[in-house]
Formats: C-alpha cells, sequence, structure tokens
C-alpha cells in the first residue's frame, strides 16, 4: 500500500525536516511526497515575492489587515509585506483617480440581471465550469486581472495589466490548469483586496486562519460586519457589472457554498449551479492545494501538516452542513446540482443540461467554442489519488453526511 504522511505517524515533523532520511524511507513517487517535499521548501520559497495576494489589496486594508493581527509577521517573510506595500502604495495614486472617475456612476448602476453563482468546495470542479462559462459572450465574470486589483481595472487596465501578467505563474502551482490575466477568477480575491473580512487572508496569515474562516459562514459574525461585508460585494459586482455593460454575471466562489441565504437576501433571484465532488478526492486535492499555495502566499509561519489536515477537515463539514439547510431557500427552478464525475465525462451535455434548466440563453451560439475548450482540456494532466484506508477512514467518519447527501460509496 501506498505510503501517505498524515499526524498520526510517529515523529512525522522531525521526519519533514529531515529530507534525505525521509526521501529513502519512503515511496518517493507518490503525489503526496512531491507535495509534502515542496511544503518543506519554506526558506527557498521565503523570497519569492511577486505571488502575494496582498500587493493588490489597498493600503487601508492592508492597515486593518496588520492591525488584525497585532503585526506579527515572520522575519524570513518581511520582504513578502515590504513588496505587498510599496505595490500598494504604487497603485495609491490609480486608486484615488478611480474613485473620483467612478464612484458616482458604479454607485448608480443597476443589476439588470442578477447574478449565476457556481458553488462548490475547492477542488469540486468549479474552474473548469467557471472556464466554460466564461467562454459564452452573452455573460460577464471577474476576471485574474480584475480580482486582483478591483480598484484599479475600470481606470488603469491599459497600463498595468502586463505588469499582474508578468506575476502570474504560468500554471496554477497545485495542477496543471493554465493562468493568465484575462482568464476568469473568485471573486473571493477582489473581496479580499478591499476588505479585512476574507477566508483567504488566512492563506497570508495562517496564525490566524481560524478567524479568517468565519468569514465563509459568516454566521457568527457581528451584523456591522455583515453589512459591510453585503455592501462591498454589491459595490464590486456593480462595478463588475458596469464593466460587462450590462451582461448577467458569473461568479466562481466556494466560499459562497456556505452563504446562500445571505447571498439570496441580497439577490433574491440568482441563479445557482452547485457542483459538487467525491469527497476522498476532495480531501486530497484540497490538501494538495493549501501545501502548495501558502508557502507562497503567507507572512506568518504556515501550518504544520497536522493542522492543514484539521482545517480541511472542519470547513468542509460545516461547509456542507449549512449548504445543505440554505439550499431549500433557493427556487427550484434556480438552482441546479452537477456531478463532477458526470460532468468530466459529458460535460458538453451537462453543460446543455445547466442551461435548460436555469433557462438561460447562449448555449447553441457558444457551443463551438465549448466543444473546442473541452478538446484542449483533454491534454491537461489528470491527478491520481491515493488509497489509504486509515485515510479513508478518517475522511469518512468526519464526512458521512455528505457521503449520503451526494451518493457517494464508502
Amino acid at each position: 500500500m501506498d505510503y501517505v504522511p498524515n499526524k498520526n505517524h510517529e515523529g512525522f515533523d522531525e521526519l519533514l525536516r529531515n529530507k534525505s532520511y525521509y526521501y529513502q524511507n519512503y515511496i518517493k513517487s507518490t503525489p503526496f511526497f512531491v507535495q509534502y517535499m515542496d511544503y518543506m521548501q519554506l526558506n527557498e520559497n521565503a523570497l519569492i515575492v511577486t505571488r502575494e495576494p496582498l500587493a493588490g489589496a489597498s493600503l487601508s486594508n492592508l492597515a486593518r489587515l496588520l492591525v488584525q493581527n497585532r503585526f506579527k509577521i515572520d522575519g524570513r517573510y518581511l520582504p513578502r509585506m515590504l513588496y505587498a506595500t510599496t505595490i500598494s502604495s504604487l497603485m495609491t495614486p490609480l486608486r484615488i483617480k478611480e474613485y473620483l472617475q467612478f464612484d458616482k456612476t458604479i454607485k448608480k448602476t443597476e443589476i439588470p440581471h442578477h447574478p449565476i453563482f457556481i458553488l462548490g468546495h475547492w477542488r469540486s470542479g468549479t474552474t473548469y465550469l467557471h472556464n466554460m462559462l466564461s467562454l459564452d459572450t452573452t455573460l460577464g465574470y471577474f476576471s485574474t486581472f480584475h480580482a486582483s486589483l478591483p480598484s484599479v481595472f475600470l481606470g488603469s487596465e491599459t497600463l498595468i495589466k502586463s505588469f499582474v501578467a508578468s506575476s502570474l505563474p504560468k500554471k496554477r502551482p497545485m495542477d496543471d490548469v493554465p493562468m493568465g490575466p484575462a482568464l476568469p477568477q473568485e471573486d473571493e480575491f477582489a473581496l479580499a483586496a478591499v476588505s479585512p473580512y476574507s477566508a483567504n487572508h488566512g492563506l497570508c496569515f495562517p496564525s490566524n486562519a481560524a478567524y479568517y474562516n468565519r468569514f465563509i459562514f459568516m454566521d457568527d459574525v457581528p451584523q456591522k460586519i455583515l453589512d459591510e461585508w453585503k455592501e462591498i460585494y454589491r459595490y464590486l459586482i456593480q462595478k463588475e457589472t458596469l464593466y460587462s455593460q450590462g451582461r448577467q454575471l458569473v461568479l466562481k466562489n466556494p466560499a459562497n457554498t456556505a452563504r446562500v441565504k445571505l447571498i439570496l437576501e441580497m439577490f433574491p433571484e440568482a441563479k445557482f449551479i452547485h457542483i459538487y465532488r467525491n469527497p476522498y478526492h476532495v480531501y486530497q486535492s484540497m490538501l494538495k492545494l493549501l501545501l502548495s499555495i501558502v508557502p507562497y502566499m503567507c507572512v506568518q509561519k504556515p501550518p504544520n501538516t497536522a493542522e492543514v489536515e484539521q482545517q480541511v477537515l472542519h470547513v468542509y463539514k460545516r461547509m456542507y452542513t449549512k449548504y445543505l439547510k440554505e439550499r431549500a431557500h433557493i427556487p427550484k427552478e434556480n438552482l441546479v446540482e452537477v456531478r463532477y464525475e458526470e460532468f468530466i465525462q459529458q460535460p458538453l451535455e451537462q453543460l446543455n443540461h445547466i442551461y435548460t434548466k436555469l433557462n438561460l440563453c447562449g448555449f447553441e451560439e457558444s457551443e463551438k467554442k465549448f466543444a473546442d475548450y473541452i478538446e484542449t482540456q483533454a491534454k491537461v494532466k489528470k491527478q491520481k489519488y491515493l488509497s489509504d484506508e486509515s485515510v479513508k477512514e478518517k475522511i469518512y467518519t468526519d464526512w458521512k453526511f455528505a457521503f449520503e447527501a451526494f451518493h457517494y460509496r464508502k
């Protein structure tokens, strides 16, 4: 059986500190070996600064985040914080210019079509679905550029888009999916750039991850924060609607899976696409995601692997417990649920089903683009997952309700 590192292994953290011993005594070719090895390259990765998402934050938001974290920055990550502060400072004149030029117009912008929200836990196929829907020219979306620098994209896109492009890796570190400033992106990054109320900040400030994870669920935060969050989110959607010339937006944000009721308060006629995946695969893929990106984003000492595992288990359980309760509030004609495994096998047929169920226009006009994109994705490297029985038992025990709700076998 393939060896999968886990928190119960005696002396696991000590093994991680001794790469040579670990390499010689355990299977070298497993995906988990590779990702755990990557996670150990903390000192080597510390001087990589251009992937730091805090660089897109406003100075006022950076200040609030530093206060929330009591200015606790790990010494090895000071270059990242300096980089983020420098870029944010350089962008300040552009933010002021954009505010003066567009703020009144943004606030007056009507949202003629309530958005389409793509829901689903991270690593459940939300990106694949979002990328496909973005090919429909009747729909608008947050691009990576817009989500990274939401305060300047209306007035300064031509000026600084190439800068954002140069700072992006060609592919995401956790998989084989291309990255680019014009490609669709999670709007949570836009929220994080202008607000301190985002779980994304837990990637940068992992010592405070439990605090920031509260903003996934939004059920134990003061009303004042809820109101501020809703005001900021609506403003961003108005801004993207203005940019998209009134097109209906398709928004992909896994955190919204636990915010259905809150979103319906803002957009009662919103449409929802929920894509779900085998929980075993979500767990292992989510571990790989966090172990791949946290070393490039954090400005505090990253959590040990046992803490990452516990975080994955806790967030998934709480997210889907909440979603399964709140989806009942969505009108039946505004919700479609898609099984990831079926979507991967028959993407065009499943996409047609989505359009039909939600009464969306544009499928026939975009069908050729969809088919061409699907063909390109056939070349994307598929991830392999291990079958360690002790890990599977832990996942099933904690997430049994989700296996039953979405009809997956133990």
